[in-house]
């Protein structure tokens, strides 16, 4: 395989923590239990009926607390709830990966105490007003109730009224493979809440949990919504998740440096936000962060092969490379249509040698002058990696952990340095 030649200056590195909104719920249980009781649900559950909880594949933190929460919320109120899977095309778009997606993220039936019921045939609602085919989770219909569970942030594809959470997982998350592939085929944005206005008419759906993490991933608000006010309520919602949304200390940089890609991070393995890159056609691109040269080094074991969005780096190394399963890969990207976010880019023996290249590909930009930063994942960007030219640019505006990290890497050139 090529050889990269590591012998150069590496710039001198700082740890930093940037300025983020840290306030947070501390009892998760009675902020969904206060809620559910807000909006009244305590009388539409039925004795012994059954209530289908919804969740995703995202990585959101304290989703296995808030979702025993809702599922304990129906026990003592006399329902009988179980959980389904609402993720689209994810876990290999097999019924038995939705649920080992969902065991991975503290999700089971033995610690959730009630079943998870999982299959990847939906039931066919009828149109859309734009004519897309409405689907939806045959086991959700059947039920007596339905809480939806999700986060609301801003989607990395698209800009709308309403983005990513509980109108998107209603649309998208419930529709299954069917439904996914279904709403990719149309305008997102516009699709996504005309689809929720036929399933509205005809899907039991009883509550809806929206959360909203606060700038360290944390969960900060949790907010009940009865279906009707799904669509108003989730608007005003996404404004307050905006305010927390953190970004990269500066708008531009020689080198980005992701340790880690994964579904649990983001839908397209990276932030499109954080780092500046959306690559659909008929969508510009982000004014900032100006990124010349991004390097991804490893894909998550939790995302099971599935790399959609390592096409957005410039390079990353032969191990992610060699992790990727392109049928799981495949089932997630042609259904969004967006196939760059499919393409391998170079790649490289070892994730030092990635690194080198990244360095050795910046023109005149000396490696030891470089603008770089290193983060563990594009989710966790609360604390990360600074070259001293970007030190230099933000000080007085971060607080400063570490002024001497040291560039380190072990014996089969994987990045030791931790953020």
């Amino acid at each position: 395989m090529y050889s990269v030649e590591c012998n150069f200056t590496y710039p001198k590195m700082y740890r930093i923590r940037q300025h983020l909104n840290s306030e947070k719920l501390n009892d998760l249980k009675k902020a969904v239990f206060d809620e559910l009781d807000t909006i009244g649900i305590d009388t539409k559950i039925k004795k012994d009926g059954e209530i289908a909880v919804c969740a995703g594949s995202r990585g959101i933190n304290n989703i296995d607390k808030i979702v025993k929460a809702a599922v304990d919320y129906v026990f003592e109120h006399g329902g009988k709830p179980f959980i389904v899977p609402a993720m689209g095309s994810h876990g290999g778009a097999t019924a038995e990966g939705q649920v080992h997606v969902l065991e991975k993220l503290g999700i089971s039936e033995e610690l959730m105490g009630c079943e998870i019921r999982s299959d990847m045939e939906p039931v066919y609602l009828g149109d859309a007003a734009n004519g897309a085919p409405v689907y939806f989770d045959k086991n959700a219909y059947g039920a007596d109730g339905i809480i939806v569970i999700n986060r609301v942030k801003p989607h990395t594809d698209f800009l709308a009224k309403n983005e990513s959470g509980v109108v998107k997982m209603c649309a998208v998350g419930l529709g299954k493979e069917k439904g996914a592939t279904a709403m990719h085929g149309y305008n997102l944005g516009e699709t996504i809440p005309l689809s929720f206005e036929v399933s509205l008419k005809k899907a039991p759906y009883l509550a809806g949990l929206a959360i909203i993490e606060n700038s360290m991933d944390e969960t900060y608000m949790i907010k009940a919504l009865k279906p009707e006010e799904f669509l108003d309520e989730e608007a005003k919602l996404l404004d307050v998740a905006k305010e927390q949304v953190p970004h990269l200390p500066v708008d531009e940089l020689d080198v980005l440096i992701v340790k880690e890609m994964g579904k649990m991070f983001s839908g397209t393995g990276v932030d499109t936000k954080v780092i500046g890159r959306i690559m659909v056609k008929g969508v510009p691109e982000p004014e900032a962060p100006r990124i010349n040269k991004l390097a991804i080094l490893r894909l998550s074991p939790n995302s099971y092969g599935n790399a959609v969005g390592i096409g957005l780096a410039d390079l990353t190394t032969k191990k992610l490379v060699d992790m990727i399963d392109y049928e799981s890969m495949y089932i997630n990207l042609v259904p969004t249509t967006y196939l760059e976010r499919g393409k391998v880019p170079s790649h490289f023996a070892t994730e030092k040698e990635t690194v080198a290249v990244a360095f050795k590909t910046l023109g005149k930009v000396k490696p030891e002058e470089a603008k770089v930063i290193v983060c563990e994942n594009t989710l966790h960007i609360s604390t990360l990696l600074v070259s001293e030219a970007v030190y230099n640019e933000i000080k007085g505006k971060v607080d400063l952990v570490d002024e001497n990290v040291q560039w380190t890497f072990d014996n089969n050139g994987d990045i030791t340095m931790n953020c």
